[in-house]
């Protein structure tokens, strides 16, 4: 028998549900996310540090956990929410089911709760601080959200970056379901040659975003989130990229400083949180949204050419595109919101995106980034 569980939120909404993984009690901001698949890449994607995170799709846990899909080495979730648990997963490649793999990592899960109610209160209230428990009363888990830290002013970066700098030579060839006229090792595509020697720094970056750039031919290094400037370019790097991350982007003053005297010196690529540092970088400023943007189907617009692509997002912070310096233009806009998902420089070779070009899980639209990122350093030596 699996324990009763609740979920309280600071306004005094109280879900109650069925406890799964792990027990005990659990803060963190409560957010949601759309996607109809890609739970495990989401419970491993370190930009959900510090949040409690719900899925919308009804039935979660259908096809287990495989270990080369995971984003990182383990869950960065606080807590995880879904309307009905899948006990039996089927999949050839699954190796644990859901709930297995939350009790190893000691994360709470809860299901058996209206996640269309929930959804539909954080839209209208906004997401907020909230508590997860299998042992609190429901005033005793109302006070303990209450209590609870906010994201906004929140670094979990130095929680999730790497503590030492490091090759990535980890799984990048593609994967695939080979036909029958291809002679290919497993389910591999060979890779290209590495052209590009690049430095990432790992605000929370995602392997799907390194397997990624060493697809598009980039030979990457990776460094923790406060290594200097000088220490990078000593590096002789073709370019720089900036990785997605959790937390307040305001917050990260330390790195700030760090982005803007790579600009200018270096090409540089930035996406999601790496995109809103480029903004403080520059001289920009980022806000909180009210319930941000998460999932694998946000129109984005590309104001240049007008084409729209439909792109993986997780972020609940965004650009002030009324407070950007004259030499940054807006070139992706939201279609949703109209809030800004791309920009560039003018004058030096550097630009960003807010939504995920890598995708996992999510759509692939927008893998083009990564090429122009290889076109960005070919023009600039």
């Amino acid at each position: 028998m699996r324990k009763k569980a609740l979920l309280a939120l600071e306004d005094g909404r109280v879900f109650q549900g069925t406890a799964f993984g792990h027990d005990g009690t659990t803060t963190g901001e409560v957010c949601f996310n759309t996607s109809m698949t890609g739970y495990q890449e989401i419970l491993t994607d370190p930009s959900y540090r510090g949040q409690i995170v719900t899925m919308t799709y009804p039935q979660i846990g259908n096809y287990g956990i495989t270990a080369e899909d995971s984003e990182s080495a383990q869950p960065h979730v606080r807590g995880f929410v879904v309307g009905e648990l899948c006990d039996v997963p089927s999949s050839w490649r699954s190796t644990q089911s859901l709930s297995d793999y939350l009790a190893e990592h000691k994360v709470l899960g809860i299901d058996d709760i209206d996640t269309r109610a929930l959804t539909k209160h954080l839209r209208s209230a906004g997401a907020m601080r909230s508590c997860l428990t299998t042992e609190l009363s429901e005033e005793e888990a109302v006070k303990a959200a209450q209590a609870s830290d906010s994201m906004l002013g929140a670094d979990f970066v130095k929680e999730v970056t790497t503590d030492k700098t490091y090759h990535w030579d980890g799984e990048s060839r593609p994967w695939t379901i080979p036909s029958v006229s291809q002679s290919i090792e497993g389910n591999y595509l060979p890779l290209s040659e590495a052209k590009y020697k690049i430095v990432a720094y790992d605000f929370g970056i995602k392997r799907n975003i390194l397997r990624r750039l060493r697809q598009e031919g980039f030979d990457v290094t990776v460094v923790p989130a406060t290594t200097s400037a000088s220490d990078v370019l000593a590096m002789s790097p073709d370019g720089v990229f900036l990785s997605n991350g959790p937390g307040d982007p305001a917050s990260l003053d330390y790195v700030h400083k760090e982005v803007r005297e790579l600009i200018g010196r270096t090409p540089l690529f930035g996406i999601c949180l790496g995109h809103q540092l480029l903004t403080h970088a520059c001289g920009g400023k980022t806000y909180k949204l009210k319930f941000g943007h998460r999932g694998g189907n946000q129109p984005v617009q590309d104001l240049r050419t007008g084409k729209v692509e439909i792109t993986a997002q997780n972020h609940g912070f965004a650009t002030d595109g009324e407070n950007l310096p004259p030499d940054t233009e807006v070139t992706h806009i939201n279609l949703n919101d109209q809030t800004v998902e791309g920009t560039r420089s003018t004058k030096d070779p550097v630009f960003s995106v807010q939504h995920h070009p890598e995708a996992a899980p999510g759509p692939n639209d927008s893998k083009e980034f990564f090429v122009d990122f290889a076109k960005m350093i070919e023009g600039s030596r």
